[in-house]
């Protein structure tokens, strides 16, 4: 009993990565809602390239992301916790991952911390989640994204759903970053589920009344 509960009691570290790619906004609202979360510890790691689009898309200073984040990690401190295998995590998401991050993972390079870790995930079988952000995509592009999920990557575009009728970019934002905390395992309350077509969309036109 005693062992459950300091498990209970013991945060479920999530690290989160913001790299160059367009799309900061997921990064930092992956961070708030990860904030509301019982049990998790966030650890964030931010690109060079990262800091400029925080500042770009959504006018914040480096204090303020840092401040949604239980754990923060310079971007060039390979010797961080999270660069070794030894650190027990449950996973990680890039959000947004850039092109260029794809490929310095899907090659093994492991040049900062960001990519490091994400070796880390796929050496120790952990999950990886990659928010690819990219339109039109080349033939290395889809080359990088086949070679991480042979790895055991997940490549997740943060693609809206439209089915859920969305008001609001938040509420696409939302919708696909809940699917993100759905891939690693976390409970959320209050998120709108696909539940079939309704009967008047299920009909063929010739057969309404």
């Amino acid at each position: 009993m005693a062992e459950t509960a300091a498990a209970i009691a013991t945060p479920r570290p999530i690290v989160v990565a913001i790299s160059g790619a367009s799309g900061a906004v997921y990064g930092v609202r992956l961070l708030q809602l990860l904030r509301q979360m019982t049990g998790v510890q966030t650890h964030l790691t931010v690109s060079d390239a990262g800091w400029l689009n925080l500042r770009q898309e959504l006018d914040l200073s480096r204090d303020e992301v840092e401040a949604l984040a239980d754990v923060v990690h310079p971007v060039r401190d390979v010797g961080s916790a999270i660069a070794s295998g030894s650190f027990h995590c449950t996973g990680m998401v890039v959000a947004p991952c850039s092109m260029r991050t794809l490929a310095a993972v899907a090659h093994g390079l492991s040049d900062n911390l960001i990519t490091r870790a994400a070796d880390v995930m796929l050496k120790e079988r952990r999950k990886l989640i990659l928010m690819v952000r990219e339109a039109p995509l080349n033939l290395a592009h889809l080359r990088n994204m086949c070679s991480v999920t042979e790895m055991g990557g997940i490549i997740f575009p943060p693609v809206p759903g439209f089915y859920q009728r969305p008001q609001s970019i938040a509420e696409m934002i939302d919708h696909s970053l809940s699917r993100v905390l759905d891939l690693l395992a976390l409970p959320q309350a209050g998120v709108p589920r696909w539940h079939g077509l309704t009967c008047t969309a299920a009909a063929p036109p010739g057969n309404q009344p």
